[in-house]
C-alpha cells in the first residue's frame, strides 16, 4: 500500500459527537464506565478490550427487553466456544415489531416497490397485524417452536411478514431468492428440513415475465419433510379473481395455501414466543460455489445486539430514516435490511432489474420514495460511475445523508464517483464483513473521516487484525484479516454439524483460537483498513503479492471492458505459474456465439497493468467472455475457476443454481478442456 495519505472526502459535522447515536453511546458508556473517550480510536480500543462492558452497554442503550434478563453477558472469550447472555429469554421479533420512537400505528414502517406489481405498502400498526395473522396461520399448519420455515420469495413485504411471523414463534426461517436454481434450493433447504415453504409463483425482472410455478412444485417434490406450502400470488396478481382462482387450484395442488388463506383467521396471539438468547433466529448459507452451501445458523440475541450495533450506532439509523439496500432475500443484506426495524427506521424494498428501464432506475427509485440511506453493491456503483450518471444533478437526492457499499472492495475512483456525482455531503460507508456473521466487521462511522479507497474504521466489538503468515500482527502492510476475539453474531453453529468439526474447520483451523475470514487486508496507522480481495486468490508472482481488485481496478477502467476476473495458476516448480485474465466485452450480447475484443483492448489491458501495477501482473492469457461467473450478489468467483482451470470436475466446485448466470462456467470449463485441466 503507498505510504501517502489519501483525500479526505468527507468530515463529519463539528457536533457530530452530540448529534449523533454513536457519539451519545460513547458518553452513555463513559459515564458508566468512567473512562473518557478522546476519539473513535479511543473508543474502539476499550471496546475490544472489554468486550462485557461494552455488549451490556449495548443491550442497556437500546433497552433489549427480555422476559428474564441474562446470567453473564459472556461466558467465556474461547474461540469457538463463547456463550453471549446466558440465561436470558428473549425474541428478534418483539424489537422488530416494536422498533423505539416507532410512533403511532399508522406510521409507515416497510414499503415495497417491485417491477411485478403495484408499489405497496405497511404501517406499523398493519405490521404487526399481518404478523400476528400470518403467525397464527402458520400455527394452524402445525408449526412449532424450533421447526424450520422455508422462503421462496423476493425483497417483497411478504418475506418480510413471513420472516417475523416465524420467529414471533420461535421456529427458524431460512431464505432462497426466486432466481435460485431448482439444484440450488434443495442443496439449502434440504440441510434444514423445512416444514413449510412459503413461494411466489413468478416475478418480473425488467421487461422479462419469470414463471416459478414448475420450479416450485420441483422443489416441494424434492423436499419430503413439507407438511404445507403457502403460495404467495405475485407475477399473477393482476388477473381477474376467477382466472387467479382457477390459476391457483392449478397451480398449488394439495397441501398448498394461498397467502390470503394463510392471514383470513384472527391474531388468536400476538406476544413473541421467549426463547435462549442462542435459540436459532435463521439459517444464511454460504456460497455454495464449493461443495454443499454451509448452512450458518443465527441466534436472536447475536443478532439483535449486533444489528443495534452497526446500523444505529455505526449507520446512525433512526425513526426519521428511509432506510434502502438493493438486495435479494438471498443475500445476508436482506436480513441486515430488515433489522432496520429495530431502531424504528422505515424499510424501503426493490424487486426486479436495478438497471431497467435504465442504468438510474435505483437513483430514480431512491429519488421517488426519499430514500435517507441508500446501500447497493461495490460493482453497481462502479456500472454507474462507467455508465456516466450524475445522479445528484439529474434527480432529486436532497434526502440522501449516506450511501453503503459491500460486495466487492470499492476503489478510490468509486468513492470519488460517489462524492462527485451523488453528492458532496453523504456518508459513504463501504463495508465489508460476511453471511458469517451476517453482518460488517469494518465500515463507514459519521464520526470519522472518509479517506478515498479506504474503509473509515473497524467496528465497534470487531477486534479485526491483520496477520503475517507467522501468525502475528501487522500494520501497514497486507495481511490476513482475522478476528482475535468472539462476537454476538458468531454462528451459533452450523446446521446439523453436531460435534462442531464442520465450523472449527471453517474458520479456526489456520490459526487456532483466532477467526480467519479468508481475505486480504491493510490496517493503515490512522485505523482505515484497505480489503483487496479473497486470501485464497490472491495473486503472487516473484515475491510480488497482490490482491483481485487491484488487477480488476485497472482492467475494468481499460476502455472496451466492461467486467474481468483473474486466476493466478502456481506452477508446483517453483516457476511463476500461468496468470490468466478473463474479460468481457464492452456491449456483448447475451445470445452471442462469439465473443472477441476489439481492436488494441488486449494491448492496452498488457500496458495498463504494466504500468499501474508491475510487470509480473501482465496476464500470460487473455480469453474474452461473454459473462464472468458470479454468484447472485455479484461475487466473482475466483477460487471455483481456478479449481476448474486445475482439473477439478466442475460440478463439485460450483452449483450453477446459485450463479447469476448459469450458463457463466461454460467458457472457463472449454479453456480447461484445451489446455489439458491445469497450468502449464
Amino acid at each position: 500500500m503507498a505510504s501517502s495519505v489519501p483525500d479526505v472526502l468527507w468530515t463529519p459535522a463539528p457536533d457530530a459527537m452530540a448529534s449523533t447515536a454513536i457519539g451519545r453511546f460513547a458518553r452513555f458508556a463513559g459515564a458508566r464506565t468512567g473512562d473518557g473517550f478522546r476519539d473513535y480510536d479511543d473508543l474502539w480500543r476499550w471496546s475490544v478490550t472489554e468486550l462485557e462492558e461494552l455488549w451490556a452497554c449495548v443491550w442497556d442503550f437500546f433497552g433489549v427487553r427480555a422476559d428474564v434478563p441474562y446470567d453473564e453477558v459472556l461466558s467465556s472469550r474461547t474461540m469457538p466456544g463463547a456463550r453471549w447472555f446466558t440465561g436470558a429469554q428473549l425474541n428478534y421479533a418483539t424489537h422488530a415489531l416494536t422498533g423505539p420512537d416507532s410512533g403511532a400505528d399508522d406510521r409507515v414502517a416497510v414499503v415495497g416497490c417491485s417491477q411485478t406489481r403495484p408499489r405497496d405498502e405497511l404501517t406499523w400498526g398493519e405490521l404487526r397485524d399481518h404478523v400476528a395473522r400470518a403467525r397464527t396461520g402458520l400455527e394452524r399448519l402445525g408449526v412449532q417452536r424450533g421447526d424450520r420455515v422455508a422462503a421462496y420469495l423476493p425483497n417483497i413485504t411478504e418475506a418480510i411478514v413471513a420472516f417475523l411471523a416465524t420467529a414471533s414463534l420461535g421456529a427458524v426461517f431460512t431464505t432462497c431468492a426466486p432466481e435460485f436454481g431448482v439444484q440450488a434450493v434443495v442443496d439449502r433447504f434440504g440441510q434444514v428440513t423445512p416444514t413449510v415453504l412459503f413461494a411466489v409463483d413468478g416475478y418480473q425482472y425488467g421487461t422479462r415475465a419469470i414463471d416459478r410455478r414448475a420450479e416450485v412444485a420441483q422443489i416441494r417434490a424434492a423436499l419430503p419433510s413439507l407438511r404445507a406450502t403457502v403460495i404467495v400470488p405475485y407475477l399473477h396478481a393482476s388477473r381477474s379473481a376467477d382466472e387467479q382462482q382457477l390459476g391457483d387450484a392449478q397451480k398449488t395442488g394439495d397441501g398448498a395455501i394461498a397467502w390470503s388463506e394463510l392471514l383470513a383467521g384472527p391474531a388468536e396471539t400476538a406476544t413473541p414466543v421467549a426463547v435462549p438468547g442462542d435459540h436459532p433466529l435463521y439459517v444464511l448459507y454460504s456460497s455454495g460455489t464449493t461443495g454443499l452451501p454451509k448452512p450458518i445458523v443465527h441466534g436472536h440475541a447475536g443478532i439483535l445486539v449486533e444489528h443495534l450495533k452497526v446500523i444505529g450506532l455505526h449507520g446512525d439509523i433512526g425513526p426519521t430514516d428511509r432506510f434502502a439496500w438493493f438486495t435479494t432475500t438471498g443475500w445476508m443484506m436482506w436480513n441486515y435490511l430488515v433489522s432496520g426495524l429495530l431502531v424504528g427506521a422505515t424499510i424501503v424494498l426493490f424487486d426486479g432489474d436495478p438497471m431497467q428501464p435504465g442504468p438510474d432506475a435505483l437513483w430514480q427509485w431512491c429519488a421517488r420514495e426519499r430514500v435517507t440511506w441508500f446501500g447497493a453493491s461495490a460493482p453497481f456503483l462502479l456500472a454507474c460511475r462507467k455508465a456516466g450518471l450524475r445522479p445528484g444533478a439529474d434527480l432529486e437526492l436532497g434526502a440522501l445523508r449516506a450511501v453503503g457499499s459491500t460486495g466487492a472492495p470499492l476503489p478510490a475512483d468509486g468513492f470519488r464517483w460517489v462524492y462527485d456525482a451523488v453528492s458532496p455531503n453523504v456518508m459513504l460507508s463501504s463495508i465489508s464483513g460476511g453471511t458469517d456473521v451476517c453482518s460488517a466487521f469494518v465500515g463507514g462511522c459519521p464520526i470519522v473521516p472518509v479517506w478515498a479507497g479506504e474503509i473509515s474504521c473497524r467496528y465497534l466489538g470487531a477486534a479485526v487484525a491483520a496477520f503475517d503468515e507467522g501468525g502475528h500482527p501487522c500494520t501497514g502492510v497486507q495481511g490476513e484479516l482475522v478476528i482475535t476475539a468472539p462476537m454476538p453474531s458468531m454462528p451459533v453453529g452450523f446446521w446439523g454439524d453436531d460435534d462442531g468439526s464442520r465450523y472449527r474447520g471453517a474458520y479456526f483451523g489456520e490459526f487456532p483460537g483466532v477467526w480467519r475470514h479468508g481475505d486480504w487486508i491493510t490496517i493503515t496507522d490512522r485505523g482505515t483498513c484497505v480489503i483487496t480481495g479473497r486470501s485464497d486468490a490472491t495473486l503472487n508472482r516473484g515475491g510480488v503479492r497482490l490482491g483481485t481488485s487491484e488487477i480488476y481496478r485497472v482492467v475494468e477502467a481499460v476502455d472496451g471492458v466492461a467486467d474481468s476476473l483473474v486466476v493466478h495458476l502456481e506452477d508446483s516448480g517453483g516457476s511463476a505459474g500461468r496468470l490468466l485474465l478473463f474479460v468481457v466485452p464492452d456491449g456483448v450480447s447475451a445470445d452471442e456465439p462469439g465473443v472477441v475484443l476489439a481492436p488494441g483492448v488486449e494491448d492496452a489491458i498488457r500496458t495498463a497493468l504494466r504500468n499501474n501495477l508491475s510487470p509480473r501482473h501482465v496476464p500470460d492469457e487473455i480469453h474474452p467472455v461473454r459473462a464472468v461467473p458470479t454468484t447472485l450478489s455479484g461475487k466473482k468467483l475466483e477460487v471455483p475457476v481456478k479449481r476448474i482451470l486445475l482439473g477439478a470436475d466442475p460440478a463439485d466446485v460450483a452449483s450453477r443454481g446459485a450463479l447469476k448466470d448459469a450458463t457463466a462456467l461454460d467458457a472457463v470449463v472449454n479453456i480447461a478442456s484445451a489446455r489439458g485441466g491445469g497450468a502449464s
